[in-house]
């Protein structure tokens, strides 16, 4: 026993993230909703992929079930498709094969298994920050960190979900944590690739995190690390390519790029092989009332841009509602408001490159999420911060600044925010708390 808590042993740290599985795995259960655990989502796409890979085909082997409601499927020649990324059916195969029929999967409840792996794989990263002197922040501290970002954002609700589009945050959070491990100081290039295909596989906006181990790998290449400067930029620059290894930086990118440029080839191949289209997932297939948007402006454009900007940062629960005394609307509560410690992120006490690197990550994801046709809708929070939210974290650990009072007041408040979302949110008799407009046209409360 006194080898497993061996400060800073290996069998330490993998001990306090097993107890971060276990204490999340424990909550995600507890809040569940019963008929999470029990019996399969109305939304199970993930296990109807599983199912039809078992049977040894690429469209759905009939025609999307009743208890569905058509919800989110791509319909082409007459055949059905699940259009998401595909790889979080991966971990259902099992399950499908057990089971026998889709029906009797569990799949709320296989992904509840899940949730907690993200939290546990973000607390190794933080130690490693510190194992590497990057981070100043306590093993303590850390693992509180690790547990605020379970329960404190909007992982949480997302993790009670089980259904397709939430199934698909839980397993990219897990990998993103899991390319983060890897991709410090460059150190398993392999690995981190094929965390950011599968990431890729997943959520789509999660290629683009890609920058990071970029960064990292250029970094490390530096013969006596990143130049000092000691003029203009061209000059940084200049100094910048004279200590550059290339041939270490082009060695890392390539094993790198790798398992990438693998799992961008089997979505080029399972693209073409169902819609004639190595370029398309099938979204534009989507039988939904909103597909002439998509056909007209695009998955990603500009056009969006106004709309889902404004969900992130502005949208509030609306007070004085009948019956109830506030509700929130569908689109979901801003990311500060679910989220507020997170403010903390604006003044780092140092800004060095580790955080250039890891806000870099950020803003590119953060950026092309802003861009897509959908806000998120429903959610009780914007979901989509779940691409990027693992480096929020590792950003508030590397900024240096104290947690004092005041941070530990909106932690809390971020806690019993969250809580009530996960034990709320499509919950049957919490209705009345949430205002679900099927256009998506209401964003705010109106006058």
């Amino acid at each position: 026993m006194k080898a497993w808590l061996l400060p800073g042993s290996r069998r330490r740290r993998v001990l306090l993230g097993v107890m971060v599985y276990v204490i999340c795995t424990a909550v995600y259960f507890g809040f569940a909703a019963r008929d999470r655990i029990t019996k399969h989502t109305p939304y199970n796409h993930f296990a109807l992929v599983a199912d039809s890979w078992l049977h040894g085909r690429l469209d759905l082997r009939n025609p999307p079930p009743p208890y569905a409601g058509g919800n989110d499927f791509a319909e082409l020649n007459g055949k059905w498709y699940v259009s998401f990324p595909p790889f979080p059916a991966v971990w259902l195969l099992p399950w499908v094969k057990i089971g026998g029929f889709v029906e009797n999967v569990r799949d709320g409840q296989a992904f509840l298994w899940l949730a907690g792996l993200g939290p546990a794989l973000l607390f190794l990263v933080l130690e490693k920050l510190r194992r590497t002197g990057k981070s100043t922040r306590s093993e303590g501290t850390n693992w509180l960190l690790a547990l605020l970002f379970a329960f404190g954002t909007v992982y949480w609700f997302t993790a009670e979900q089980g259904t397709v589009w939430f199934a698909a945050h839980v397993v990219g959070v897990a990998l993103c944590a899991a390319y983060v491990l890897f991709a410090i100081d460059a150190e398993r290039p392999l690995l981190a690739g094929l965390m950011l295909g599968c990431a890729w596989l997943t959520r789509t906006p999660m290629l683009l995190l890609g920058v990071v181990f970029a960064l990292e790998a250029l970094r490390v290449s530096m013969r006596d690390g990143l130049p000092a400067r000691r003029g203009g930029d061209l000059q940084l620059l200049y100094d910048g390519w004279r200590a550059l290894d290339l041939k270490k930086l082009l060695k890392l990118w390539g094993l790198f790029l790798i398992p990438v440029a693998a799992a961008i080839g089997f979505a080029l191949w399972y693209n073409y092989a169902r819609f004639h289209k190595p370029f398309v997932f099938g979204h534009e297939y989507l039988t939904v009332a909103w597909r002439a948007r998509i056909e007209k402006w695009g998955l990603f454009s500009y056009h969006y841009f106004p709309r889902n900007l404004a969900v992130a940062f502005t949208s509030l629960p609306w007070l004085h509602q009948v019956p109830a005394k506030f509700q929130i609307n569908t689109h979901g509560l801003a990311l500060w408001f679910t989220s507020p410690f997170l403010l903390w992120l604006l003044w780092p006490k140092k800004w060095n490159w580790q955080y250039f690197v890891y806000t870099s990550g950020v803003l590119i994801v953060f950026g092309m999420d802003l861009l897509y046709q959908n806000s998120g809708w429903m959610q009780f929070g914007y979901r989509f911060s779940n691409d990027f939210s693992v480096l929020l974290l590792v950003l508030l650990a590397l900024g240096g600044r104290r947690f004092g009072k005041a941070f530990v007041a909106a932690s809390l408040f971020a806690i019993v925010v969250n809580g009530f979302g996960a034990f709320t949110f499509e919950r049957s008799g919490f209705s009345k708390y949430y205002y679900n407009d099927g256009s998506q046209r209401t964003l705010h409360q109106p006058d």
